[in-house]
Formats: structure tokens, C-alpha cells, sequence
């Protein structure tokens, strides 16, 4: 690589790091808001059982 190749191999390795983490990053804040969610339908649903509501 004509005395190039540390700059090469970093640049690939950093841009191989950001186009992973682009990838991995949504998906693990899908799956926190999918918690949540089901969290919150959770306390509704108990808050409408104690209080009643639900029937």
C-alpha cells in the first residue's frame, strides 16, 4: 500500500465501527421503547383493575 497502510487499515476499521454502530443502535432503543410501552399498558392495565374501571 505504498507506506499507506496503517492510515488505511484505521480508516476501515473506524468506519466499520460507525456503520455498526449505526446498526446496532436503533435497534437496541427499539427494543427500550418497546419496554417501556409495555410497561406503561402494565400500570394502566393494574390502575383500571384497582380502581375498578376495567369491568
Amino acid at each position: 500500500m505504498g507506506g499507506h497502510g496503517f492510515y488505511v487499515w484505521s480508516a476501515v476499521i473506524v468506519t466499520l465501527i460507525v456503520i455498526i454502530g449505526l446498526i446496532v443502535r436503533p435497534l437496541l432503543q427499539h427494543r427500550v421503547v418497546l419496554n417501556q410501552i409495555a410497561q406503561e399498558l402494565a400500570r394502566e392495565k393494574l390502575r383500571k383493575k384497582t380502581t375498578g374501571e376495567g369491568n
